[in-house]
């Protein structure tokens, strides 16, 4: 007697194939492996001296071994030639920093920056001032400040941190500030929006910034900038009176 033909069932349409079905997505122990290389890497990067899997470990609340395995690892991806920085160890701890072989290059480069930007801590209140308030005229920052400042006004022009943008329109008509696209740069921020609370102003700025260094004498007891850079604050009759030093 023949036995009756079994039928497969039907493909569905849009069916997963089977091969997918096999493949896990990212299990929660891989993903918190990779938080915490993620973490270990961010800590050395930001530190300045060695720092210890001990070290690194009490800091992050993890075992000395996990992150000891960890920093091999990065050890081992950052020694590939496709990285110009490199994970080392160096005194008993891990430091990144850049490969010998870019050394030249890399201080050839360096030699064509910009110097370092330093302002003095009057420079930088100043600044606060007009990149929370601007436009603002020298008079008001004076009213806030309780000094005058047409040096530090000078030495933020100079800079190119602040530019004029033109004059309010009171008594004596005095220059408005503002600032530039060179502030935004300094202090890492992409537009005014993303401007901090003045305490998170203060912490940011000693990353860019020198403060306690003093005005130059000539700087503070200038009145007015040279023809080549704007026009620092005028004197003028009345309240609204420009300030000058």
């Amino acid at each position: 007697m023949k036995q009756p033909e079994v039928q497969s069932a039907p493909e569905t349409e849009g069916a997963i194939p089977e091969e997918l079905l096999r493949e896990s997505p990212l299990s929660a122990a891989d993903s918190a492996e990779a938080q915490l290389k993620a973490l270990v890497e961010a800590v050395i990067y930001i530190t300045d001296e060695p720092l210890s899997a001990d070290q690194i470990a009490i800091a992050l609340g993890q075992p000395a071994e996990k992150v000891g395995r960890v920093l091999e690892e990065l050890t081992a991806e950052y020694n590939r030639p496709e990285h110009g920085l490199t994970v080392r160890e160096i005194a008993g701890g891990y430091k990144m920093s850049t490969k010998p072989e870019h050394h030249e290059a890399i201080r050839a480069f360096v030699k064509n920056l910009k110097p370092a930007l330093k302002l003095s801590l009057a420079a930088l209140e100043t600044l606060a001032l007009i990149a929370y308030k601007q436009p603002i005229t020298a008079p008001e920052i004076m009213d806030v400040r309780g000094v005058q400042g047409a040096g530090v006004l000078k030495t933020l022009l100079d800079r190119k941190l602040i530019v004029t943008g033109g004059r309010k329109q009171v008594v004596g008509k005095p220059i408005l500030y503002k600032t530039t696209k060179e502030f935004l740069v300094q202090f890492g921020l992409k537009d005014l929006s993303e401007l901090p609370s003045l305490k998170e102003f203060e912490d940011l700025s000693r990353l860019s910034v020198s403060e306690g260094e003093p005005e130059p004498a000539e700087q503070v007891e200038a009145a007015t900038a040279d023809a080549s850079a704007a026009p620092a604050p005028e004197a003028a009759p009345g309240p609204e009176a420009e300030s000058s030093e």
